[in-house]
């Protein structure tokens, strides 16, 4: 079974060296040649076929690598002489698993293991490949049978882990931890545990169960000095402890823990929990955020009397003041929010005194008021007072100002953080715009006054007071929504842009400069911008949100794939290479970390904006092959014809989705991907967005449903409607020889039922709803925010309408079917109006293009493809022998031929007018749209009542710009400053619009072009 020494799958290590070597090196055609010439001596070798395969499959050379491995495979299983070696099999498992064909390499290692029923090294193999097939129960027995045959700690740990894994993620129920508490019994009574890890895996199997006492026991005993950390013993001595209610021992446990890591929040929580007997957080079996306190909900000790609840809290704050005395330093925040903590709980009692809580505050924030991290440490105690008290906290703040640290950069800490607890209790939102607009230039004049405290720093080490200006656009942004003054928008992104002109690695500018751009339509910018962020890997999953929703409704549909294309890659290369982790996992004995890396890859394949870009990525290719009928039909057919779309959109109903968004990086305005503040009404001075923030995200999940569930519908019935579409003519035109399936009628109809829930109603009355809308019965409102859709809906029910003929739609004119007019009149009703309700204002192309070029990308395009269809239909194919009845049936045709081609000129008016409002907008000259921009800073206060307008903040910074020396700011900051222009980022924003009008611009004129080909050939 075993190779020779020297010998590397039965073949002498000399001869297969040098071709190892070129396929490390990448030298494949060398390595192909070595090898041809080492099967000309090893013909029946299956390691020297498996090389061959590997070698093919590094050159991409799939087909071939494939059949190669499948010889070498069909050399193992019917040729008992041949060398069976581990070497041999991980190679073939190798080009397998690359190839997409785990099964065949999983069955090698089952037919090795068949042969050689008890060779550990070739069992391990087939555990390998069952860890990457997630076959838990088959890992579980695999593993059973190397401990048996060995007796070894890690193979009953691997049939453990393969056990919690059928519980957690798979369909095993919790008895099965008795068989795997069993297990580790048995194996301890005769071997002991040797490995930490061990110890953490029974543990955690106990607990698993509620055997608390059971797990106590054993990490109290000889097996807890396994733990050698002292302190990480007691806090898991703590969490059994409290979760088997022994509140009182629990506590003395965590306090020992903080003694010894006096900076230890989660445990001073933990500590303060178990002193008021509130087990709600062990309950819920989840750990508290590190800084941010529980909600109110999750804090329950009511059933304590008043004396034993102060009594408790009143040891809690003498032990705070205890660590607060040992610590003698700066750095350790835990003991002075153990303060804050206690008078929250006092509150969420009903038993709190405001002003000792705003006093605990005070005290906190003289201490650490100048750290960046102050105002989202007290985030969650300032959420307890009444929105009197917090003001009330604010205005003790700045009044403190005058005694705030005489050392610079610690004064300016605390001053932003000023400036963040007023964003923080949205007293921005209230206060007048003339005041609002004076704090963005105190903020801009201190950004300014600060920046030298910075000239000797790296420009890759954090600035002081970088976050200033973040607020002040934050600032700009709010009055632009309450004013609706373009000019302060515009002002935000300069002084961005001016900030990454200073240091070009701030990553919260860019976030903003990517949703600012976003929505004046310069997504190009947008697109520029996000790309600098150079995000990879796994922030590909939680930063993405802030650039692909915009791009999915840009014209930028290259960018947009090249987004996608991205993404996609690294979250199916990653779902494909998880199960590595997890076999490395077991091989190095980490198995806590088993579980850990298989519930993470369960929570990225659920994820709901991985599931939506999948939908987006085929629906992209659908709508960039458009324009020809033969290729959006390989695409259909490279689909699957769509069918699998419904069915997974129907999975994804039953299964609960994942968020991973980082929506906290999100701009106040948009707190979420399909919410934008700047898009409504300024709500008044009493509304703060921050405040619906948690309702807003909640709702999150059943509206990514339902638009899952609606986009995956479309691929699907664009293919039957071409088929419906082209069926009408051709049951016509070949009456008896139609290859025309009648279900794709029925299903089209389904799925049209289907669609029209989604959109909130029954199928009769969506189609009643449409027909008004297109004969102007319908307010122009009728399809509120959802017309993309509606219109979609119609193109769709018209093709259906084509073949089957249902909708009796009376008072039509004959020589125009009811359906086509109801299109045409849809198409030409909702695109001309939104293209001519578009104002001068740049900012309308942010708010109102985007629809348009829905509109034109997807109905549109769709009834384009049944336009397509029923002209390819109508063409000669040869001679056909006239029927009997061909006179009804040319009649019938003559009826549809007519509809298509209103229909075509219909479409192509459409097309035509909005080509010309673009050649218009980008024929504009560049200095005129400059122009306009730079006026929108030129209004002045008459009286002090009244704000200066725009450009007071840009007019601070450009000053520094103007006077920046050397001396002062450093060499590499006033380098900086000295090209820049406020100019050349107007110039920067027209110039990134107009790019946006040219792609808009390339999609109609191709759409006219194929519509003009079609006019002709009908």
């Amino acid at each position: 079974m075993a190779s020779k020494f020297g010998m590397a799958g039965g073949i002498p290590e000399r001869r297969v060296r040098p071709i190892w070597d070129a396929i490390d090196s990448r030298q494949f055609k060398n390595a192909l040649k070595l090898s041809a010439s080492l099967l000309t001596k090893f013909r029946n070798s299956p390691y020297a076929l498996a090389l061959k395969a590997l070698i093919l499959e590094r050159m991409g050379k799939s087909a071939e690598a494939l059949s190669v491995c499948l010889s070498a495979k069909e050399l193992l299983f019917t040729n008992d002489s041949v060398l069976m070696d581990e070497l041999t099999l991980s190679t073939i498992q190798i080009v397998f698993q690359r190839l997409d064909h785990l099964d065949l390499a999983t069955s090698c290692y089952e037919h090795a293991c068949g042969k050689f029923p008890n060779n550990l090294e070739v069992m391990m193999g087939l555990f390998n490949c069952y860890v990457r097939e997630y076959s838990f129960v088959k890992q579980q027995q695999t593993a059973i049978k190397m401990y048996k045959i060995v007796g070894e700690e890690r193979f009953l740990l691997w049939a453990v882990c393969s056990i919690q894994l059928q519980v957690f993620c798979g369909n095993g129920g919790e008895k099965l931890l008795l068989l795997a508490e069993g297990l580790l019994k048995k194996h301890i009574a005769s071997h002991s545990l040797h490995e930490p890890e061990a110890l953490i895996v029974y543990i955690s199997v106990l607990e698993q169960q509620a055997k608390y006492g059971d797990a106590l026991e054993i990490i109290s005993g000889k097996l807890g000095s396994l733990l050698a950390i002292e302190v990480d013993r007691l806090r898991v001595q703590g969490r059994l402890l409290a979760r088997a209610g022994d509140y009182v021992t629990a506590a003395d446990v965590y306090q020992k823990v903080l003694e010894s890591c006096p900076d230890d929040w989660e445990s001073f929580l933990h500590y303060l929990d178990c002193l008021l007997e509130d087990g709600s957080c062990w309950c819920n079996e989840s750990l508290n955020d590190s800084v941010h306190p529980p909600k109110n909900e999750q804090c329950n000790s009511s059933h304590l009397t008043d004396e034993v609840f102060i009594s408790r809290l009143s040891n809690a704050s003498a032990f705070a003041h205890k660590l607060q005395a040992e610590a003698g330093n700066d750095f350790i925040r835990c003991p002075y929010l153990a303060n804050l903590e206690i008078e929250r709980r006092k509150h969420l009692q009903g038993r709190g005194d405001d002003d000792k809580l705003i006093e605990a505050l005070m005290q906190y924030f003289l201490r650490f008021g100048h750290l960046a991290c102050f105002a989202s440490d007290i985030e969650g105690f300032l959420q307890v007072l009444p929105l009197v008290k917090k003001e009330i906290f604010l205005e003790k703040l700045i009044k403190n100002c005058d005694s705030l640290s005489a050392v610079p950069t610690k004064f300016l800490g605390q001053s932003i953080s000023i400036f963040k607890i007023e964003e923080l209790i949205g007293s921005m939102f209230k206060i007048p715009v003339v005041e609002l607009e004076g704090s963005a230039i105190r903020m801009g004049q201190m950004y300014c006054k600060n920046l030298p405290l910075s000239k000797d720093l790296d420009q890759q080490e954090s600035m002081h007071g970088e976050e200033l200006l973040s607020m002040a656009c934050n600032v700009l942004v709010q009055l632009f929504w309450r004013t609706r003054e373009l000019g302060y928008l515009l002002e935000a992104i300069m002084i961005l842009e001016l900030g990454l002109i200073i240091r070009r690695y701030v990553w919260q500018y860019k976030i903003l400069l990517v949703h600012l751009y976003s929505y004046l339509g310069a997504y190009s910018l947008s697109y520029e911008w996000y790309k600098s962020l150079e995000v990879k890997n796994i922030l590909l999953e939680s930063v993405s949100h802030h650039i692909l929703p915009q791009m999915l409704v840009s014209p930028l549909w290259v960018d947009l794939n090249d987004v996608l294309k991205d993404y996609l890659k690294f979250m199916d290369d990653h779902l494909k290479e998880s199960a590595d982790l997890t076999s490395v996992a077991y091989h190095h004995r980490n198995y806590s970390k088993v579980v850990e890396f298989v519930q993470f890859k369960e929570r990225l394949q659920h994820s709901s904006q991985y599931l939506m870009a999948r939908l987006e990525a085929s629906i992209l290719q659908l709508k960039l092959n458009a324009n020809n009928i033969e290729e959006e039909e390989g695409i259909l057919e490279s689909l699957k014809c769509g069918v699998h779309f419904p069915e997974f959109s129907s999975e994804v109903g039953s299964k609960s989705l994942t968020f991973n968004e980082d929506m906290v990086s999100r701009p106040w305005w948009t707190p979420i991907p399909d919410k934008n503040y700047l898009l409504e009404p300024f709500k008044g001075v009493s509304f703060c967005p921050r405040e619906n923030l948690h309702q807003q995200r909640k709702g999150r999940e059943a509206n990514v449903r339902t638009a899952i569930e609606k986009r995956s519908l479309v691929p699907r019935m664009i293919y039957l409607s071409i088929h419906c579409a082209s069926a009408s003519l051709k049951e016509n035109i070949e009456a008896n020889g139609s290859m025309y399936d009648p279900k794709m009628s029925s299903e089209l109809r389904l799925l049209l039922e289907r669609y029209a829930k989604i959109l909130g109603f029954p199928f009769n009355d969506a189609m009643e709803i449409v027909v008004g809308a297109s004969s102007g019965q319908q307010s122009p409102e009728a399809f509120n925010s959802d017309t993309v859709d509606w219109l979609n809906f119609a193109v769709f029910l018209n093709a259906w309408n084509l073949s089957s003929h249902e909708l009796g739609l009376s008072g039509e004119d004959r020589s125009r079917p009811g359906t086509w007019h109801i299109v045409n009149s849809l198409l030409e009703r909702y695109i001309l109006e939104k293209f001519r309700s578009m104002g001068p204002d740049i900012s309308s192309l942010g708010c109102d293009l985007p629809t348009l070029v829905q509109l034109v990308a997807e109905p549109l395009a769709w009834h384009g493809l049944i336009i397509q269809s029923c002209v390819r239909s109508t063409l000669p194919s040869g001679k056909r022998k006239k029927k009997s009845g061909a006179g009804a049936a040319d009649q019938s045709n003559s009826l549809i031929s007519n509809a298509v081609r209103h229909s075509i000129q219909s479409l192509c008016t459409i097309v035509e007018e909005i080509m010309k409002w673009l050649r218009v907008q980008i024929k504009k000259p560049e200095d005129e749209n400059v122009e306009i921009i730079l006026s929108s800073f030129q209004r002045k206060a008459e009286t002090e009542t009244e704000t200066k307008g725009p450009g007071q903040v840009l007019q601070v910074l450009q000053d520094l710009t103007s006077s920046a020396s050397d001396i002062e700011l450093g060499d590499r900051i006033c380098q900086a400053l000295k090209p820049w222009s406020h100019i050349d980022v107007a110039r920067k924003l027209v110039t990134g619009q107009r790019k946006v009008l040219s792609e808009f611009l390339h999609i109609c004129d191709s759409k006219f072009r194929l519509l003009q080909s079609l006019k002709q050939q009908i």
